[in-house]
């Protein structure tokens, strides 16, 4: 079976690269003929981990491979799936489908022979109707359930554990009214029946709304502790205690019940922004995730608050440093969309406050880190302790791995202690217990009996 993928983004090149560790035959095509020639030298454009190992094992085997030529493989595949972007539209904040619905048209001009074409890309509902119409529109000729059919199997991958949700899904899902386009889809997933992952056969309107429904509930649980973190604090409780006590209640779970400043990535934010729009459009408004959405803003600069408070018991925080330890939205990925350190820092700079950022993978190359407009005007640090060095306070803002064992001696070394007050350090994570926080001045999240 040939797969060709439509988009060579972070869902199209992880897809692309576990379907040919799985055997299958896979070309990946990009628009972007930069993009494509830095992939055919094994360059890979983001960060996750595992990626760029595989991607180079799918090419030596020559089960994967990249083109910008998508009429050619688009004639080859027994599968298309499309996988461009859709942001967030400016103004209303629906996803932007002009990207699925020009590789729309670039497919039907080349489709021959019967051909499963897939909408991978996280689209409202009703979107797959679409593509479906857009085939017919621009080539009467072909027939649905003859020479096409149309299916959605939305992705579920997690920025820095992307490989092992793919290839250890919780489930997949796929929705289509065409048993044709079942079963060559089932053939595909064969694969993973190995290990009982769950397959989800469904309609198509259901699939897209299963993608949007599972991240807009993961996103009321974040937003949900962070208002009980909120709670615990004027309350005298420990929100972590709070979050292990109903976690442990199987109807709730322990995943997501995290506090922190507020979720961000390429899911979250665009996803419930789609999600309500569609909702109100169909008459049927889900205030609870709106309410969300208005509560995650909130939190942001909450944060920022935070921080400028704890400062602001030491006097006047105009000129004071702050050492801004991560700035991605979560470890192990270079994402920044949407990420809190994107409110933060610009509220810190603004308040007159000199910032610091380190970031593990500032200095391993990553074009996503500190090109970003509301990083202007930042110091870089080559690492933690650099960045704290003389600084009057640190912040950490994403639990990197390399942040949970600092060397606390070394801390208290690094920051400034001024005259009567202990180093500050503001823990937006809750990585540290503050029984382990002796000769430290530690700030963190939900802890209103500390």
């Amino acid at each position: 079976m040939r797969i060709t993928i439509i988009g060579s983004g972070y869902v199209g090149l992880v897809t692309g690269a576990c379907f040919a560790e799985f055997g299958f035959k896979v070309t990946s095509v990009d628009s972007d003929k930069n993009k494509i020639q830095s992939l055919k030298k094994g360059q890979i454009p983001i960060y996750e981990p595992g990626l760029e190992s595989l991607v180079r094992h799918g090419q030596t085997t020559g089960r994967l491979s990249f083109t910008a030529d998508l009429k050619t493989s688009v004639i080859e595949a027994d599968v298309v799936m499309i996988a461009v972007g859709t942001p967030a539209r400016r103004g209303d904040g629906f996803a932007d489908l002009s990207y699925v619905f020009k590789a729309t048209e670039e497919i039907a001009e080349s489709l021959s022979g019967y051909t499963v074409v897939v909408t991978k890309s996280t689209v409202p509902v009703g979107t797959c109707r679409k593509v479906a119409e857009i085939i017919e529109q621009k080539r009467p000729d072909l027939k649905r359930g003859t020479h096409f059919d149309v299916a959605s199997n939305p992705e579920f991958l997690r920025e820095g554990s992307a490989i092992s949700d793919f290839m250890r899904p919780d489930r997949v899902v796929v929705g289509t009214d065409s048993n044709a386009a079942k079963e060559v889809l089932a053939k595909l997933y064969r694969p993973l029946y190995l290990i009982e992952t769950p397959i989800v056969f469904t309609s198509i309107e259901t699939s897209e709304l299963i993608k949007y429904a599972s991240n807009g509930f993961l996103a009321m649980k974040i937003a949900f502790i962070n208002q009980m973190a909120d709670l615990c604090e004027k309350a005298g409780a420990d929100v972590q205690d709070l979050a292990r006590g109903i976690g442990l209640d199987g109807r709730i779970g322990r995943k997501f019940l995290n506090a922190g400043p507020g979720y961000g990535g390429s899911c979250f934010p665009k996803d419930t922004l789609a999600l309500s729009k569609t909702a109100h459009d169909l008459g049927v408004p889900v205030t609870l995730i709106d309410a969300v959405v208005s509560s995650n803003d909130a939190r942001k600069k909450a944060m920022a608050v935070k921080v400028l408070d704890a400062l602001k018991k030491r006097g006047s925080v105009s000129g004071k440093t702050i050492a801004v330890l991560g700035i991605t939205f979560k470890p192990n990925t270079d994402d920044l969309r949407d990420a809190p350190s994107l409110v933060i820092v610009p509220e810190l700079l603004a308040a007159g406050v000199k910032v610091r950022v380190y970031d593990p993978l500032y200095y391993k190359g990553s074009e996503r880190l500190g090109h970003a407009e509301e990083f202007q005007g930042v110091e870089w640090a080559k690492d933690a302790y650099e960045a704290m060095a003389g600084a009057d306070a640190a912040v950490i803002l994403t639990e990197w791995n390399e942040f949970r064992a600092l060397d606390l001696d070394q801390v208290k070394g690094a920051l400034k202690a001024e005259s009567g007050f202990k180093p500050l350090l503001v823990d937006l994570r809750n990585i540290y217990k503050p029984t382990e926080m002796e000769g430290i001045d530690y700030v963190s999240i939900g802890r209103g009996r500390v």
